[in-house]
């Protein structure tokens, strides 16, 4: 393995924790994700982690007339705290030291969120999870894995999906959707694609922090990303 990046943002989907069953935890699906992270952890890239909360619940298409936003958004980064935590199970299992920072305050689950704490620890080699988005209702894990990116210093937001790369459309709905190898940021604000929130990719672009999309299922394909090899997209500014 030789790995094109030292520090990574590895944004994985909370619906992929879920293997087949779509919803919930599925440990042995874990365990090949924290597998393939520990043997990039043994290659010295420094690893951030943020998962999603997909495969347990979604503020912002949960909320509606029955639950404000705000309360809907505190339970989807709720379930970010959970999938954080299965992650660093696994991967304590495997010998593998991992830390948690969480956004939203849950000090008897995970520790409180402090850029000093947090960057030391990645500096350290520890796989450090971010778990609880911002802490802030409103704010996607898209944002906040953007926003924790920039403050960790690292060289490339992983974005895992479902799909290989950035479409012009859904390819799993739309077999006329055009595949990018590379794909500016204000383009993708101007076609408006669905790949990260408004918010996320205005982050990245101001920072000009790249973003790596690929397909979480794939054989190794958290390997092949860190390598260089993945089929994926990559979002970066042009020029």
């Amino acid at each position: 393995m030789t790995p094109k990046y030292k520090r990574i943002l590895l944004k994985l989907s909370g619906e992929g924790m879920a293997g087949e069953s779509k919803t919930g935890i599925d440990m042995t699906v874990v365990e090949k994700l924290a597998a393939e992270i520990k043997r990039v952890h043994e290659a010295k890239v420094q690893i951030c982690v943020v998962i999603g909360g997909g495969n347990f619940f979604r503020g912002a298409k949960n909320a509606g007339a029955q639950m404000d936003r705000s309360e809907a958004d505190q339970i989807g980064m709720m379930a970010t705290v959970m999938n954080a935590l299965a992650l660093k199970a696994a991967l304590k299992n495997m010998g593998c030291a991992a830390t948690i920072y969480s956004g939203l305050v849950m000090p008897q689950v995970c520790a409180v969120y402090n850029f000093r704490d947090a960057i030391q620890s990645v500096a350290a080699g520890e796989v450090v999870i971010f778990a609880g988005g911002t802490g802030c209702p409103y704010f996607t894990t898209d944002t906040g894995a953007a926003l924790r990116a920039i403050e960790m210093h690292c060289d490339v937001i992983m974005k895992a999906t479902q799909v290989d790369g950035v479409y012009s459309a859904d390819p799993r709905y739309n077999a006329d959707a055009v595949r990018y190898d590379e794909i500016s940021y204000d383009e993708v604000i101007e076609k408006k694609l669905n790949v990260m929130d408004m918010t996320a990719i205005a982050m990245t672009r101001d920072n000009a922090m790249p973003v790596m999309v690929f397909a979480q299922k794939e054989k190794d394909a958290i390997i092949k990303a860190v390598c260089g090899e993945a089929k994926c997209t990559i979002i970066k500014q042009k020029g």
